[in-house]
C-alpha cells in the first residue's frame, strides 16, 4: 500500500450494503475513489482489474442518479491518476 492508498482508507466502499458493519476499504486491496455525480466520496474496488478495464471506465448501478432505480453513474479513470476517477454523466 502506498501514500496515495492510505489518503482513500477512509471512504465507504461502493457496493457494500449500507449497513454492513465493516463498509470500509480492506488492506492489501486497490481502490479508485469516484470523484463528482451521485456516487461521490465511494471507493471502487479495482483489485485485480487489467489496464484496458481501468482506461475504459465503468457504468456503475445506481438509484442516486438521474435516471433513478436501474440507471448508472458514468466514471472514468482521470488522466494520470489511476486512484481518482471523474463522473462523466448518467445513463439509463
Amino acid at each position: 500500500m502506498n501514500a496515495d492508498d492510505e489518503q482513500l482508507l477512509p471512504g465507504r466502499v461502493y457496493g457494500c450494503d449500507h449497513d454492513d458493519p465493516h463498509p470500509g476499504p480492506l488492506p492489501h486491496q486497490t481502490y479508485a475513489a469516484l470523484v463528482g455525480g451521485p456516487l461521490d466520496g465511494l471507493l471502487l474496488d479495482i483489485t485485480g482489474w487489467t489496464a484496458d478495464e481501468i482506461q475504459t471506465g465503468v457504468a456503475l448501478m445506481t438509484e442516486l442518479g438521474q435516471f433513478g432505480a436501474g440507471g448508472r453513474a458514468l466514471y472514468d479513470p482521470r488522466p494520470g491518476e489511476r486512484n481518482r476517477w471523474d463522473w462523466s454523466g448518467d445513463t439509463p
